[in-house]
């Protein structure tokens, strides 16, 4: 789901739709619902948040952190120490009876809520679970040891090599569903470099190799702009200790900033260590949202966005000697950046916009709700 900060105020949150009926599924959000977020999207300030645009498809009761703190009861209140997953799967659980289906938004919640529903019962409610990253060993332990992966009834993935990692569990095909990550194509949408000096930029923190990144531009005659923030990876900025040549800035910017950052820079570069998950989705898609091509660091995780050569540029993991050649190769060439960043706009379209999005995971859904419907 996308960034969700404290707040007191949580949205949509009656259990009946316009009609009068009562919603039939629940939608969780690991976070707070910004008590300024209608606001913030109607100036401009920020892109649609996908889990109120999903909620929208679904016709979803959504329920935040705070929300679910408050109204867990006393364990609630403790369970809520413990993290977002926790009160947010234990308030899930208390409220399956009520709901035909609950569709969590990672497995910092979809797998104590798994664990809850395999042992102390479903209630008949079905548990749809949006994956990010299944392969971590502790992770695949406590699913092994616990034997909940076969009860949860749709693993919703945004990688190939995930969904590798699920069906591997011994999850069967039919409940595995690879979708496109998404973006606001509203919100970040194309407009011309505006930069008068050449300028590229990267960002985020999730998994990035920005000492790469920064061995590969030094003394280039390119300014360099690393947006090293996110509103929700707990990894440390890994440009925190490096020695950064003259051409070199950090920021931390608000994501109308960030956009501007990208409207004024020739290209986006996503330097990432070898993983095995979607690290730097989202600033990819921004950034081809917006117009822009992307060398990126092919992965084993980041391999199912950019088609090489069309809409961006791979270089290997690592390489700051490759990743130097492409940003000198891409800079002396803007027709070429032109064509791939247009080229990647058609894709996120195409295929990631938001709305799209939230049809596709809304037709899952869907498809798991009761014939009697």
């Amino acid at each position: 789901m996308g960034d969700v900060q404290k707040s007191d105020r949580h949205g949509d949150q009656t259990r009946t739709n316009a009609g009068g009926a009562a919603r039939r599924v629940l939608l969780t959000v690991s976070g707070a619902i910004p008590t300024t977020l209608d606001d913030d999207v109607a100036s401009g300030r920020r892109p649609r948040a996908d889990y109120r645009v999903l909620a929208e498809h679904l016709d979803a009761d959504v329920v935040d952190v705070p929300r679910a703190r408050n109204e867990g009861g006393r364990l609630g209140r403790l369970l809520a120490r413990a993290g977002a997953g926790p009160i947010l799967a234990w308030y899930a659980w208390r409220r399956r009876r009520d709901y035909d289906i609950i569709l969590t938004d990672g497995e910092q919640v979809g797998l104590p809520l798994a664990f809850l529903m395999r042992w102390f019962g479903s209630g008949r409610c079905r548990h749809a679970m949006i994956v990010h990253v299944l392969s971590v060993p502790k992770k695949l332990w406590l699913i092994r040891l616990t034997r909940i992966a076969r009860s949860i009834d749709r693993y919703i993935v945004y990688s190939s090599e995930q969904a590798d990692v699920v069906r591997g569990l011994g999850v069967p095909g039919e409940r595995v569903v690879l979708t496109t990550f998404m973006v606001d194509t509203r919100f970040f949408s194309p407009v011309e470099p505006s930069a008068t000096r050449p300028t590229i930029c990267s960002a985020g923190l999730e998994r990035r190799d920005y000492p790469t990144l920064v061995r590969a531009v030094d003394g280039l005659d390119v300014d360099v702009v690393i947006a090293a923030a996110s509103p929700w990876s707990r990894q440390r900025d890994s440009s925190e200790g490096v020695r950064l040549p003259s051409n070199v800035t950090i920021e931390r910017l608000p994501l109308d900033e960030l956009r501007d950052l990208y409207a004024r820079s020739r290209f986006v570069v996503m330097p990432l260590v070898d993983v095995d998950f979607q690290a730097g989705i989202t600033t990819i898609l921004e950034a081809m949202a917006m117009g822009r091509a992307v060398v990126c660091t092919r992965t084993a995780g980041q391999s199912d966005t950019i088609d090489d050569g069309a809409t961006g540029i791979y270089v290997p993991p690592g390489d700051a000697d490759a990743l130097r050649a492409t940003i000198q190769h891409l800079l002396a060439a803007p027709d070429e950046c032109t064509t791939l960043g247009a080229a990647a706009r058609s894709w996120v379209v195409e295929r990631a916009e938001l709305d799209r999005y939230a049809e596709r995971l809304a037709a899952v859904v869907g498809a798991m709700l009761p014939s009697d419907s």
